[in-house]
C-alpha cells in the first residue's frame, strides 16, 4: 500500500516537474492505474458537464473533427499524387501525417458512434428480455465501456510520455513531435467514456421513466 502510494506521489511530482522523462518514468509503476481510474472518471464527468452547458460542443466536437481530419487526409493524398507523377517531387511528411491524422479521425469517430449506439450492442436479442434483463445488459455495456477506456487512457499516457521522453520526431519533419498526435487518443478515450455516462445515464432515467430501453440504432443517424 505504501509502494502504491509512494508510485502515486511520484506521478503528481513529475507533472508538476513538467519534464517528459520523469513523467514516463513514473507512469511505469501500478500508481499509474489508480490515477488513470480517477483521471478517466472525472474527466469524462468535466467533458460531459461541458457537453450539457454547450450544446453546440455536444452535437458538432467529434463530427467536426473526423471530418476535417479526413478532408485533410484526403487533401494531402490528392496534392502529393499529383506533385509525385506530374512534377516529379513529394513532401517528405505526405506519407507520415496521413496515418496520424487517420488515427484521430479512427477514435473520435468511434466516440461519436458510442453517442448514437451504432456499435455492437445485440438489439435484436435484448428487445426479447425482460426490462431488467436489459438494464442488466446496459449497466454492463457501461461497465465494460469504463474499463476500456480506462486501460487505454492509462496505456496510451504511456505511449505519449514514452515518446515526449524519448524526442521521437514525426518522419519528414524537422521539429513536428510525434505525441502532439499520440496525445489525441488518451483525450478521445476520455470522450468516449463521456458518451458511454451520457448514454446511462439516459438509460437510468427511461427506466425509470417506464420508456423503451432498447431502440434500434441508424448509422448516421441523432
Amino acid at each position: 500500500m505504501g509502494s502504491l502510494a509512494a508510485d502515486i506521489g511520484a506521478i503528481f511530482s513529475a507533472v508538476l516537474s513538467n519534464d517528459s522523462w520523469m513523467i514516463s518514468e513514473a507512469l511505469r509503476g501500478n500508481g499509474a492505474w489508480v490515477v488513470g481510474f480517477f483521471a478517466t472518471l472525472l474527466g469524462a464527468a468535466l467533458v460531459l458537464w461541458i457537453y450539457k452547458r454547450v450544446p453546440f460542443i455536444d452535437r458538432q466536437l467529434e463530427r467536426s473533427i473526423m471530418v476535417w481530419s479526413y478532408l485533410i487526409i484526403a487533401a494531402i493524398i490528392f496534392v502529393e499524387v499529383f506533385r509525385r507523377f506530374v512534377l516529379s517531387e513529394q513532401a517528405p511528411w505526405s506519407t507520415t501525417l496521413p496515418p496520424f491524422l487517420f488515427l484521430i479521425m479512427t477514435w473520435f469517430g468511434c466516440s461519436y458512434n458510442v453517442r448514437l449506439r451504432t456499435h455492437l450492442a445485440f438489439a435484436e436479442f435484448r428487445t426479447s428480455m425482460p426490462r431488467a434483463g436489459q438494464m442488466a445488459c446496459l449497466t454492463l455495456d457501461a461497465v465494460l465501456w469504463f474499463t476500456f477506456c480506462w486501460i487505454v487512457v492509462v496505456t496510451s499516457t504511456r505511449v505519449v510520455a514514452n515518446s515526449a521522453s524519448n524526442f521521437q520526431i514525426m518522419l519528414g519533419t524537422d521539429n513536428v513531435m510525434q505525441w502532439w498526435f499520440l496525445a489525441t487518443v488518451p483525450i478521445s478515450f476520455i470522450l468516449l467514456c463521456a458518451r458511454a455516462l451520457e448514454n446511462y445515464l439516459e438509460d437510468i432515467a427511461r427506466y425509470r421513466s417506464g420508456e423503451s430501453l432498447i431502440n434500434q440504432a441508424v448509422i448516421g443517424g441523432e
